[in-house]
C-alpha cells in the first residue's frame, strides 16, 4: 500500500505522533480520574473532621457507650442527602446507617481493615457495592485513650455521576486526540504528496531524457525548494536539448569539413590517374599536387583538433612544459599566417617589442596551437582590407606575474547573445563561416591548463578582441 517516501513517513513520523498522542490522551484521562477522585476524597475528609469534636473526650472501652454516641452522630448527620454514614463496631459489623437500611454482613469494606492498620486510623476505598453501584468510601477508626479500637465511622458516597462525567471528559479527550491525529495525517499526507508527486514526475522526466526526449518539461506546483528543483531540472533539460542540437550541428559541420578536403583530394587524384595515360602538363600536375597537399594538411588539422577535444573531455591531455620565449613562438605563428593574410588582401599587423619580456613555462606546441587558432579565427571573420592587430603587453609595475597577447580584428563581431557561449563545446556563432566550432573551446582549455585566461570582447559590426593572459615563469610554477 505504501512505498518509498510515503512508507518511511508513515513508519517514522505518523507512528511517533500516534504514540505521543496516545500517551497524552492516556495521561489526561488518568489525570481527570485522579482529579475527580481527589475531589470526592477531599469532600469526605472535610465532612469527617467533625468527628474530632464528637469523640474527642471519649475515654471508655465500653461498646454500648460507643453505640450510643455513634447513634447520636448518625441521626444528627447533616449531609444525609448526599452521603451515607455508617457506624461500625470493633468487630467490623455495621450497627447503624443514616439510611436506616440494614447491610449484608458479607458487604466488602476493605477501607475498614486498612484504617485499623494505618497510622492516622483512616482509609479510602474506590470500588462498588454488591449491587454494582460505584462508590467511594472513607473510614475513620475511633480509639479509646488506651489505643484500643472501639468502632469506626464510615462515609459512603455514590460516584456513578462522577464516573459518567469522567467518561464524558475521557470521550472528549479521545475524540480530540483522534481529530488531531486525523488532521496531522491529512496535512502530512498533503505535504508528502507535494514532495512525492514532483519527485515522481522528475523520475519519469529523467527516464524520458535518458531515452533522448529532451522536450519533456516539468510543471512547477509550489514556489519552494521542490519548485526550485523543478526549475533547475527544466533548465537542465533545456541545456541538454541545446547541447544535443549543437552536437548534431557539430557532427554535421565536421562531416562537411571532412568531406570538402576529401572530395578535393579524391577529385584531383582521379584527374591525375586518368591523365597518367597521356602526358600531363607540369602546370596541371603542380596545381593538383598543391591542392592535395593543402587539403591533406587541412584534413590533418581537423582530425588533430578533434583528437585534442577528445583528450580534453577525457582529461588525457598532457602538457610538455618547458621554459619558453613567448615572443619567439608568437612571431613564428605570425610568420606562418602572414602569406595567407596577404593572399586574402587582409592586413596582419604586429610590431615585435624591443624589450625583453619574462619567459613563460608551458607547452610550446600547445601554445602555438592557441595562437594559430585565435589569429586564424580573426582572419577568417575579417573582410578584405580589414585589419588584424596583434600586441604583447607586460607591465612589471602593475602586473608583474602575467603577460598578455592581444589579438584585435575589424571583422563582423559577435552578438551579445552569442558572446557568453562562444567558448562552449560545439557552439558556433556564425554558421556561414567554415569551422568545426570546437577550436575556441580547445584553445580555452589549453590556456586554462597553463593557469591562464582567455577573454573575449566583441560587438556586432565593431570587431573582436581576444586577450590571452599567461603567468610568467617563477620558481613556483616551474616545478
Amino acid at each position: 500500500m505504501f512505498k518509498g517516501i510515503t512508507r518511511r513517513w508513515v513508519l517514522s513520523t505518523m507512528l511517533v505522533i500516534f504514540i505521543i498522542i496516545s500517551l497524552i490522551v492516556t495521561g489526561l484521562i488518568f489525570a481527570i480520574v485522579h482529579l475527580f477522585n481527589s475531589e470526592v476524597e477531599r469532600e469526605l475528609s472535610s465532612v469527617s473532621k467533625e468527628l474530632l469534636s464528637v469523640f474527642e473526650d471519649y475515654k471508655t472501652d465500653n461498646s454500648s457507650t460507643f453505640d450510643a454516641g455513634a447513634k447520636d452522630y448518625v441521626e444528627n448527620f447533616h449531609h444525609k442527602e448526599n452521603i451515607e454514614v455508617m457506624a461500625i463496631n470493633s468487630s467490623g459489623r455495621i450497627i447503624l446507617t443514616s439510611t436506616g437500611f440494614s447491610y449484608d454482613k458479607s458487604e466488602n469494606m476493605p477501607d475498614f481493615d486498612q484504617a485499623k492498620k494505618s497510622e492516622d486510623g483512616s482509609a479510602f476505598y474506590h470500588g462498588s457495592l454488591d449491587s454494582g453501584e460505584a462508590i467511594t468510601s472513607y473510614t475513620q477508626v475511633i480509639t479509646s485513650h488506651n489505643g484500643n479500637t472501639i468502632g469506626a465511622i464510615r462515609y459512603v458516597v455514590s460516584v456513578d455521576h462522577v464516573n459518567n462525567t469522567v467518561v464524558i471528559y475521557s470521550a472528549l479527550i479521545i475524540f480530540t486526540g483522534l481529530i488531531i491525529l486525523f488532521l496531522t495525517a491529512l496535512t502530512g499526507s498533503y505535504f508528502v504528496r507535494s514532495i512525492v508527486t514532483p519527485v515522481r514526475e522528475l523520475s519519469e522526466t529523467a527516464n524520458k531524457i535518458a531515452h533522448g526526449d529532451f522536450s519533456t518539461k516539468i510543471e512547477k506546483h509550489n514556489d519552494d525548494e521542490i519548485g526550485d528543483l523543478c526549475d533547475a531540472f527544466t533548465d537542465m533539460a533545456n541545456d541538454l536539448e541545446a547541447t544535443e542540437q549543437m552536437k548534431n550541428d557539430f557532427i554535421s559541420r565536421v562531416s562537411h569539413e571532412l568531406r570538402t578536403p576529401l572530395t578535393a583530394i579524391k577529385g584531383w587524384a582521379e584527374t591525375m590517374q586518368l591523365s597518367s595515360r597521356r602526358k600531363l602538363d607540369r602546370k596541371t600536375f603542380d596545381k593538383g599536387m598543391s591542392v592535395i597537399i593543402n587539403e591533406s594538411t587541412r584534413l590533418t588539422g581537423i582530425v588533430e583538433e578533434l583528437l585534442d577535444f577528445s583528450r580534453i573531455q577525457t582529461g588525457r591531455m598532457v602538457l610538455l612544459n618547458e621554459k619558453l620565449d613567448i615572443l619567439a613562438e608568437l612571431d613564428e605563428v605570425i610568420y606562418m599566417l602572414r602569406d595567407r593574410a596577404v593572399s586574402e588582401n587582409k592586413h596582419l599587423l604586429y610590431d615585435e617589442p624591443d624589450v625583453v619580456y619574462p619567459a613563460v613555462y608551458g607547452d610550446r606546441n600547445r601554445l602555438k596551437q592557441v595562437f594559430i587558432n585565435i589569429i586564424d579565427n580573426a582572419l577568417k571573420y575579417t573582410p578584405e582590407d580589414g585589419v588584424v592587430a596583434i600586441e604583447v603587453k607586460y607591465n612589471a609595475d602593475t602586473d608583474p606575474d602575467n603577460i598578455s597577447i592581444i589579438v584585435t580584428d575589424t571583422g563582423c563581431g559577435i552578438s551579445a547573445e552569442d558572446l557568453p557561449k562562444v567558448k562552449e563545446k560545439f557552439y558556433k556563432a556564425n554558421q556561414k563561416v567554415n569551422g568545426s566550432g570546437i577550436g575556441l573551446a580547445v584553445a580555452d582549455e589549453i590556456v586554462g591548463l597553463h593557469k591562464g585566461t582567455l577573454d573575449i570582447e566583441s560587438g556586432v559590426g565593431v570587431g573582436t578582441t581576444v586577450t590571452i593572459t599567461l603567468p610568467v615563469l617563477t620558481s613556483e610554477n616551474s616545478n
